[in-house]
């Protein structure tokens, strides 16, 4: 089961400074409850009691809010503060501060209306919002800031800024402690997937490895008739329309999803690359395509030829949006269009994002190791709609995990071809290529239908402490 987290809490600052109106910070505790409530969002939030009217505004108030976040640290996704008055941003500062938590941070002013500015109803957040900033940065407390420098609590342009936060806040939480699995080893060919396990340590991130000699020795110990068997079997049928495909390759496949599935479990898995090239169609005779397609289609990305930044990548794609990614190949020119180009792979999209998927065969490595031996390679194309692509790259060279992101849209131009295949629009496509080549990235590439591009550039960028590239 993936542990992208679906359910997110939110902990909650409501800003005060005495010598405005403090009607304000109850009108913004309401506001707020209605909002997250809304939008399915749990929040730890001061009462009145608590505090004066639930808000911040004393180093005393900042102790006990702080108190109040840990004691629910393991649940807190993001902070969220709010400002319906100029608010005293060193209280603020210091509750976030004292909390411990290290979270993304969302920082929103209420917008004054030109008939209240008065001294009984006026409320200088646009002012405040400024110092509270300065504040945090002499923290050293990263922050997100709203789209526009003032904005309605209840209005719709915070409610975008708030989904967009969220999306941000379950990227963050999903690289925490990523476990990937290596199986098999990295194809003798493809040196371009070459990978630091050691800086991917240092971001947080572990990988397991798995030799294939040990899964086709488990698979030996399962027989046709297993209850898993007959499981993994229908999932795969299910999947994709798999009536064009033996029996015994469909067993055969099942028994490897079987040896897989377990091993993921057993050692808390989240994504996994696999060696899909020529040990398993020389020893199994199936390709183990149709599995990634189905753990990537439950949020458990699976990338080929070991590709261990691209299954990272595919993770961090599917934790912004919730959508299953798929990994391909910066393949091929699309005629004389240099804004459009070809994203290809043998077959192992999520079947979801395909139209019409179907079970096959992977036609170009059958050309070395038999057709017959290729079974289990999904055929389809990519849905039209807008599409985020994104890679994650360790460099040895300059000891640092780095990245590109960038939106664009899956098109349903005419393409004769098979695989899994789409054809792309991506504005100045020359320019990220020539960027991709320029600064040493692999050849692979995740994506999925989504425009999250912003939303992983900032995570990465502010919270995760990588260099991501927004291409535009």
């Amino acid at each position: 089961m993936s542990r992208i987290p679906k359910q997110l809490t939110f902990g909650v600052i409501i800003g005060n400074r005495g010598f405005f109106p403090s009607y304000l910070v109850a009108q913004a505790h309401e506001q707020a409850e209605a909002l997250f409530s809304k939008l399915g969002i749990k929040t730890v939030m001061l009462k009145d009691g608590q505090t004066h009217l639930g808000g911040v505004e004393t180093r005393q108030d900042a102790k006990v809010c702080a108190e109040l976040f840990r004691q629910h640290r393991d649940d807190i996704h993001g902070v969220v503060v709010l400002l319906p008055n100029f608010g005293d941003e060193k209280a603020v500062a210091e509750a976030i501060r004292l909390s411990g938590l290290k979270v993304p941070v969302l920082i929103q002013a209420e917008e004054d209306n030109l008939d209240k500015m008065g001294l009984a109803t006026r409320r200088d957040s646009f002012c405040g919002k400024i110092s509270l900033c300065n504040n945090l940065r002499q923290y050293n407390i990263p922050f997100t800031l709203t789209t526009q420098h003032v904005c309605a609590l209840s209005g719709e342009v915070f409610e975008h800024d708030l989904q967009r936060f969220a999306q941000i806040c379950r990227v963050v939480k999903s690289m925490q402690g990523v476990r990937i699995g290596a199986i098999g080893a990295r194809p003798a060919s493809f040196n371009t997937v070459r990978y630091s396990e050691k800086l991917l340590e240092k971001m947080g991130v572990a990988v397991e490895t798995l030799d294939l000699s040990e899964i086709f020795t488990r698979i030996k110990h399962i027989s046709d008739d297993d209850l898993r068997v007959h499981e993994k079997r229908g999932i795969l049928i299910e999947n994709a329309d798999a009536s064009g495909i033996p029996a015994d390759k469909l067993t055969q496949m099942a028994k490897l999803f079987v040896v897989i599935s377990e091993w993921v479990v057993a050692n808390d898995i989240d994504t996994t690359a696999i060696q899909c090239w020529t040990s398993l169609q020389e020893n199994l005779g199936i390709n183990v395509c149709s599995i990634m397609s189905v753990m990537s289609g439950q949020l458990m990305p699976s990338a080929c030829e070991v590709d261990v930044m691209g299954a990272l990548s595919m993770y961090a794609l599917a934790s912004a949006s919730l959508n299953p990614a798929s990994i391909a190949d910066w393949n091929n020119n699309f005629g004389d269009d240099r804004n459009k180009c070809v994203l290809f792979h043998c077959g192992n999209f999520a079947s979801s994002s395909l139209e019409s998927p179907s079970m096959g065969t992977a036609d170009i490595i059958g050309t070395t190791v038999g057709k017959e031996n290729t079974c289990g390679a999904v055929h389809g194309r990519l849905k039209s709609g807008p599409l985020t692509y994104f890679r994650l790259s360790s460099d040895d060279f300059t000891g640092e995990v780095k990245a590109y992101v960038g939106e664009g849209q899956s098109v349903d131009d005419a393409l004769d071809t098979v695989g899994c295949r789409a054809v792309i629009e991506v504005p100045h496509l020359e320019n990220l290529l020539a960027w991709i080549c320029n600064n040493g990235f692999e050849h692979h590439v995740a994506m999925n239908h989504s425009a999250t591009g912003v939303v992983l550039q900032e995570a990465f960028t502010k919270y995760l402490g990588v260099n991501c590239y927004l291409h535009r």
